[in-house]
């Protein structure tokens, strides 16, 4: 609470001063408070803790959560005086004493207890003492059902006062934002920033944050390129203090042992692209010639510090060794290690051998010898040619068709042996003797029988070994026998040559009613006979009367059968059935036939009828026709759909009467005409389709139309609501063809009023709703609360037209009369003033003092009641031994000059607040003029 201390010193202008600050205060005052933590308190009725805090949390946002010793002192002032004191939003909860607001306990240095409380076990609750003479702004427990006074809050910590890093924290008519680590801003929404990360050389860097690169909590991960290290801690996090836990590593290369050498004979070249023997370093190496590279001939120096091979060896160079060739000789001559580079071999055969190849051979550098090692082959005979149907078969003791080879010739079988089977390849190369020939044997020779013809393939001669015959007989006639034959290996066939048989048809025999005449020129039924049917009189056959027997021994036609002469066929007519009786089959000869109609049909002539010898019917068929019914019409409003299957209003007609959309038939909608040419049923009449029976809501009446008949299909219904009422949906509904209407019929309810959302500022508001909340003829009464006047009308009504009757008052708080401070003089007397509500308003207190030699006469504090009178009269100040008038003159002039002192001080200071509250940048926390309390009760 803001309290300015005001000195009286005598000055020019006094009443001048005292209205221009007048005027300044009443403009600031329309200003408006800040919306912020605001205090809200009930004595009446009293309340038990729990329906205190229930009445809060209602209302408002919850009991009071005292933060410090300031609010305390704010509180014990602001709140007015209650035998009963007031409950706070402290609470034993599981032996700890808990703030229920925020859930948390009740710290020590937040602790305000009376002394020598708390005291009781059985006492869960909290009161705090306000305006008491001892332990005033003090707490105690108390039992939690004793009824006491209501102190609420509102917070002005909201869900989005402060960002997700911050806890809000409320303070008096405020809140502040109070960081999470690592979190800055007013509303701790931006992260503590680190300095930005160098990549470091031949590496590279990895950041995630989730609050943005390089600040609070980001991590950063080093990585070096392949074949460097990291040289220092791998990971790195920006801490709350804006540093980083540990300083920037580097990418060290990776480095090789260095190599040594391990032959006379080994060559090296090397490269280092980065240092020596370090990563990526590449040796080659190599041998002199005629030596080997024994390992790896590169080794490289990889991206963990190891060489990827051993250093190589180098040795001499070796051939194969070889032998000397079979029947042959081999020397030598060695210069550095047998079979190795430098060595030569002379190569010589045996007698009666000759040398396959180089007489010399030499070790080159390669490894290889210079020429293929030679062999020793021995004398060849030219190669024999096996002749037709002949095996050969030979011993090569050396080799094939070589010295000493002996060859024998066999014939197949089925051939016979023509000369010498055996020779000999001799030592000059040459053969002992020529080779024999085999011939087929041979079987007799072959004729063809009578009506057949031989087809023979001869591979080794006529009629010899394996020559094949096959006999084919003419058309018409089948060997007897198996049609082939072989010549086989002793010079014998292998089946006789059969004979060539007519082939056989089937036995024909004559049918009913005719006899067959047959010519059989191979036999009888056999191939090439032919048979005629002749059939008796007055029956023809039924196909073709000649038949023959064919090659394939099947006849070329069946045998027909006689059949007896045949009528049309006939057929009922339609709704009609026919009786036949059929001596020599279905309307044939003498077929005699009667016609019988359905029901509902007659015939229209005479109904018997025969088939004659001529193969006509005595009479033509006759026709049966439908029994007629009455014609038909259809009703008003309807219609008819008549199906005929036999004629228009014929026996099986059947009629539907469909009616208009929005009617219906009042009877059976469907009728048929029946084979005694009546109809089943009546025509029914169309009537219209009924809607249920409409009536007027409360404070409304119906205007209705009925084309058709009352509330049926077409019917149209208004509704008019009385003055200050509205429908609450469409006004119209119309009768549908489903007998159900378009709308139901909306209520008439109040019009509405604007809601009237809270009661004046430090005022009260009784309403009542005849109809329904803030609607037309609510009315409400309006007051103000202790120490306030209303300005404006006490009562609103609301119209018919849903608007008020008038505007919402507001309450302005009583005035103190303060013109005597003009009159004050030059005086000794001091005054100390303290306005919650207002300059010189209901609950200003002043207090006087007088300086020096001075005694003070009459009360020493004033105090402005709600009735807008101060409490006592205006005190003075005397010397002592001075008399009463002069006192009064001497603090008249004083008090004069000090209130213009005083005035222009605060004129002053609100002018540039107003100014700064334009600008926004008033700081609320010291905004001396803002209201304190909101008693809504």
């Amino acid at each position: 609470m803001f309290q300015e201390p005001t000195r009286l010193n005598p000055g020019p202008y006094p009443l001048l001063i005292v209205a221009t600050m007048t005027v300044l205060i009443q403009d600031l005052s329309t200003a408006g408070g800040v919306n912020a933590w605001m205090y809200h308190h009930s004595i009446d009725p009293p309340r038990t803790w729990s329906s205190a805090r229930t009445w809060c949390q209602q209302r408002y946002t919850d009991m009071v959560a005292i933060q410090n010793q300031g609010e305390i002192a704010y509180l014990n002032q602001m709140l007015p005086s209650n035998p009963s004191y007031y409950w706070i939003g402290i609470r034993k909860v599981a032996g700890v004493w808990t703030w229920v607001g925020t859930n948390r306990s009740l710290t020590p240095e937040a602790q305000n207890w009376a002394v020598g409380e708390p005291n009781h076990p059985l006492e869960d609750c909290v009161e705090m003492y306000v305006k008491r003479e001892k332990d005033t702004a003090k707490w105690n427990d108390e039992r939690c059902n004793k009824k006491k006074g209501t102190v609420c809050y509102t917070a002005s910590c909201s869900e989005g006062s402060c960002g997700n890093h911050a806890d809000c924290v409320e303070t008096i008519g405020n809140f502040t934002c109070q960081c999470h680590p690592g979190f800055l801003s007013p509303r701790c929404e931006e992260a503590v920033t680190c300095d930005a990360l160098s990549v470091p050389q031949h590496g590279r860097l990895q950041c995630h944050g989730s609050y943005g690169p390089s600040r609070f909590n980001s991590s950063c991960r080093f990585h070096c390129d392949l074949g460097y290290s990291v040289e220092g801690p791998e990971w790195l996090q920006c801490q709350a203090s804006g540093r980083w836990d540990h300083p920037a590593p580097r990418c060290q290369v990776e480095q090789c042992a260095a190599l040594k050498p391990t032959s006379d004979r080994l060559l090296r070249t090397c490269l280092h692209p980065i240092a020596n023997d370090s990563f990526n370093s590449t040796c080659a190496f190599s041998c002199e010639e005629g030596f080997e590279l024994s390992g790896q001939s590169v080794t490289i120096c990889d991206h963990a510090g190891r060489w990827t091979a051993e250093v190589p060896t180098c040795s001499v160079i070796a051939c194969a060794p070889i032998s000397p060739p079979a029947m042959g000789n081999m020397t030598c001559v060695d210069s550095l290690a047998p079979f190795s580079f430098g060595s030569s071999c002379s190569l010589t055969c045996l007698e009666g051998y000759t040398l396959a190849g180089s007489h010399t051979l030499a070790c080159s550098a390669s490894g290889q010898w210079s020429q293929p090692r030679p062999t020793c082959l021995a004398v060849r005979c030219i190669g024999l040619k096996v002749p037709p149907h002949a095996v050969l078969g030979c011993q090569d003791p050396i080799g094939v068709f070589s010295y000493g080879s002996t060859c024998t010739l066999h014939c197949e079988e089925g051939f016979n042996l023509i000369g010498s089977n055996t020779t000999q390849c001799l030592a000059q190369g040459r053969w002992s003797g020529q080779l024999p020939v085999c011939q087929a044997v041979q079987c007799s020779v072959l004729s063809a029988p009578p009506h057949g013809s031989l087809s023979c393939s001869n591979p080794h001669g006529e009629f010899s070994f394996s020559s094949r015959c096959a006999l084919t007989c003419d058309e018409g006639f089948q060997p007897n026998g198996t049609a082939h034959t072989e010549c086989s290996s002793l010079g014998s066939w292998s089946q006789e040559v059969p004979q060539c048989l007519a082939v056989q048809c089937s036995v024909l025999s004559a049918p009913p009613h005719g006899s067959l005449s047959c010519s059989n020129p191979n036999g009888e039924f056999s191939f090439s006979s032919r048979c005629a049917l002749t059939c008796d009189e007055g029956f023809l056959p039924n196909g073709t009367a000649h038949t023959e027997c064919s090659s394939l021994g099947s006849w070329s036609q069946e045998v027909p059968r006689c059949l007896a002469v045949q009528c049309s066929v006939l057929s009922a007519p339609p709704h009609g059935s026919l009786s036949c009786s059929n001596p020599h089959g279905e309307f044939s000869f003498s077929s005699r036939c009667a016609l019988t109609c359905d029901e509902g049909f007659l015939p229209n002539g005479t109904a018997h009828t025969e088939c004659s010898s001529l193969g006509s019917w005595s009479q033509e068929v006759l026709l049966c026709l439908a029994v007629q019914c009455s014609v038909l019409s259809a009703p008003p409003h309807g219609s008819l759909s008549c199906s005929n299957p036999h004629g228009e209003f014929s026996f099986s007609s059947r009629c539907a009467l469909t009616c208009d959309e929005g009617f219906l038939p009042n009877g059976t909608a469907h009728t048929e005409c029946s084979s005694l040419g009546s109809w089943s049923q009546e025509v029914p009449r169309c009537l219209a389709v009924q809607c249920s029976v409409l009536s007027a809501p409360p404070h409304g009446s119906l205007s209705c139309s009925n084309p058709h008949g009352e509330f049926s299909f077409s019917s149209r219904c208004a509704l008019t609501c009385d003055e200050g009422f509205l429908p609450n949906g469409t006004a119209h509904t119309e009768c549908s063809s489903l007998g159900s209407w378009s709308q139901e019929v909306p209520r008439c309810l109040a019009r509405s009023c604007p809601l009237l959302v809270t009661a004046p500022h430090h005022g009260w508001m009784n309403c009542s709703h005849p109809h329904s909340s803030f609607s037309y003829a609510s009315h409400c009464d309006l007051g103000c609360s202790e120490g306030f006047r209303l300005s404006g009308t006490p009562s609103i009504n609301c119209n018919t037209s849903g608007d008020w009757s008038g505007v919402m008052p507001t309450c302005k708080v009583v005035q103190c009369e303060a013109s005597w401070l003009a009159g004050l003089t030059a005086s000794p007397l001091s005054l100390n003033c303290s306005h919650p509500r207002g300059n010189f308003s209901f609950g200003s207190r002043c207090r006087f003092a007088c300086a020096g030699a001075y005694s003070l006469n009459g009360t020493e504090e004033l105090l402005c009641s709600s009735s807008g009178r101060w409490s006592a009269a205006l005190p003075t100040c005397a010397e002592v031994g001075t008399p009463l008038w002069s006192a009064v003159l001497m603090y008249s002039g004083a008090g004069a000059a000090s209130l213009a002192v005083l005035l222009c001080a605060v004129g002053a200071g609100l002018l540039v607040a107003k100014r700064f509250k334009k600008k926004g940048i008033m700081d609320e926390d010291n905004s001396f003029w803002e209201e304190r309390e909101n008693p809504e009760f």
